[in-house]
């Protein structure tokens, strides 16, 4: 079986002297889909947060593309290849869609490669090209979120983390991300996914991890934690 793209291995990990993870182990291979849910508080968005390099593991390692990345800030860590899409829609409201996303390119100086990329993009989500040059902040918050998308695919990575991408959106648009999310997967991206939205997430994942107080709880198929009574009765409120 070849390497895994990405290995989170033992991870320790928190704010100042409070560890919010406990020896947590995660990975993801090429091609993959893999979904991390768990109640609140059970660490999901600080695993992904220092695998990003935002929060320091006191102890564990990293393993991304073969290489060891512990402890390298966010910005050694992107040009690697891993690209991060927080929690919360994060966009610059005052500047236009199209000029958010040429911001996820700043670090390639080949134009090209840039209107290739702007292109998968529009490809993906149509209603950005239609709305390229109108200000980000005047968006609903699903089209927020799809600019916080694109933006990450701008740099062209080989594995996009995604923290809570349906958090807070209307129906209608929970169900659009997850619909990119198969599209994403289906155009040959490697994603891991945190969701409060468990079932969802399990349902669209190769596999999963469920956390819990900030240790490894299950972990399998998206189909066999979907079908496994405890992780029914636990999370998925049946």
């Amino acid at each position: 079986m070849t390497a895994p793209l990405l290995r989170a291995e033992g991870l320790t990990a928190g704010y100042g002297k409070v560890p919010i993870l406990h020896d947590v182990t995660l990975e993801v291979r090429v091609g993959e889909m893999v979904s991390v849910i768990g109640p609140n508080g059970a660490g999901k968005s600080t695993a992904f947060k220092t695998i990003v390099g935002f929060v320091h593991a006191t102890s564990g390692r990293i393993i991304f593309d073969k290489q060891e990345i512990t402890g390298l800030r966010p910005d050694q860590v992107l040009p690697r290849g891993l690209a991060y899409v927080p929690q919360g829609r994060i966009v610059f409201p005052q500047m236009t869609v199209l000029e958010n996303l040429e911001m996820g390119a700043y670090i390639e100086r080949d134009g090209g490669r840039v209107r290739e990329a702007l292109e998968r993009v529009y490809t993906l989500f149509p209603i950005l090209a239609e709305r390229r040059t109108q200000k980000a902040g005047t968006l609903s918050g699903g089209e927020q979120q799809m600019v916080a998308i694109g933006r990450a695919l701008m740099a062209r990575p080989k594995l996009i983390l995604l923290d809570e991408p349906s958090l807070g959106l209307s129906p209608k648009f929970v169900s659009l991300i997850f619909e990119t999310l198969v599209q994403m997967k289906g155009a040959g991206y490697t994603l891991m996914v945190v969701e409060q939205n468990a079932a969802r997430a399990l349902a669209v994942a190769d596999r999963g991890y469920v956390l819990e107080l900030g240790r490894n709880r299950f972990e399998g198929s998206g189909a066999a934690l979907l079908a496994d009574p405890d992780v029914k009765r636990l999370y998925l409120g049946g």
